[in-house]
């Protein structure tokens, strides 16, 4: 069985790529972690073809978890997926030492790598976005993904700074999570050669890989995992329309787990598969049943068959 200093070499030589799903937290209805539902979730996605795991992103509702919580479950997903396929462990902040701290905690614990947010709220100029990187990879001997996500940050990293960033050992990668497919591409043709280059959007995540992106870093992957693996397998394949194909009977799924903020309509979604008990912490609450039926239609549209009491 493959070691985590295994996948920290290819990560630099070979790259992780394929379908990295950005996984849910399941917690029970009074919002205590579920981990035996974690365990569960996370060998489906082994035994689904999931390339890689990423734990406490923002689908991982990392930020309504305790800085304890959020060690602890790092800790927790090295150990359940005990090497079979990478894991990513989300450490951004816009606090750069608790950054730190996560970093240094997801090194120690085993990760195979960390996904660094830009720092939200603060709104930093270019050069200190380029100096909480730079000083985080230069700090912590871990492979670093940069994720750019100005949506949700309202921070955006310019082109300009990742081909900065590109020279500092340890980061890795970029995140793409602005929806736009000429940055993405862009990217690629500026930095491809030197970063692996992930889509954060899955809706264009097919065109990015035909365009010789890496991976996705994928929502949907959480309810679809086989298909997301196999979609990106054939793409990075170049079998383009076979790939298509799969991606067309995701296409609804791409869009409508997006009803309302992520993850509020993966997680509904995986309930009503059966997967995952009701928990969500607030600020979040379940989806809003005005949407139950898009959200229900579009897992129909995949394929995917839901539990009998759903």
């Amino acid at each position: 069985m493959p070691q985590p200093e295994q996948f920290r070499v290819n990560f630099v030589t070979n790259r992780i790529k394929g379908s990295l799903v950005a996984l849910v937290t399941p917690m029970h209805a009074d919002g205590r972690l579920d981990l035996d539902t974690f365990d569960r979730l996370i060998d489906w996605h082994v035994d689904a073809g999931t390339d890689g795991i990423v734990v406490v992103g923002t689908t991982g509702e990392s930020a309504t978890l305790s800085t304890e919580e959020h060690c602890d479950l790092v800790a927790h997903c090295v150990k359940s997926v005990n090497g079979r396929i990478p894991v990513i462990a989300g450490t951004g902040s816009n606090n750069t030492q608790e950054a730190l701290y996560f970093t240094q905690s997801a090194k120690e614990h085993g990760a195979d790598a960390c996904l660094l947010v830009t720092p939200y709220y603060t709104k930093p100029s270019q050069e200190g976005l380029y100096q909480h990187f730079k000083y985080l990879a230069e700090s912590v001997d871990i492979p670093q993904i940069l994720y750019n996500v100005p949506g949700r940050t309202a921070c955006d990293l310019s082109l300009e700074t990742v081909k900065r960033l590109t020279e500092v050992r340890n980061i890795v990668g970029i995140k793409d999570a602005t929806g736009n497919l000429e940055r993405g591409l862009e990217l690629i043709r500026e930095c491809g050669n030197r970063i692996a280059v992930y889509s954060g959007e899955d809706a264009i995540s097919l065109k990015l890989l035909a365009g010789g992106g890496d991976g996705v870093i994928s929502v949907t992957a959480n309810v679809a995992p086989d298909s997301m693996a196999q979609m990106c397998e054939l793409a990075l394949a170049g079998k383009l329309d076979e790939a298509e194909q799969i991606d067309q009977r995701l296409a609804a799924l791409h869009r409508d787990l997006f009803v309302e903020a992520n993850p509020v309509p993966v997680k509904w979604a995986l309930l009503k598969m059966g997967k995952i008990p009701s928990g969500i912490r607030l600020p979040l609450v379940e989806l809003n049943s005005k949407y139950h039926v898009k959200v229900l239609d579009a897992l129909q549209q995949a394929g995917i068959k839901l539990a009998a009491a759903a």
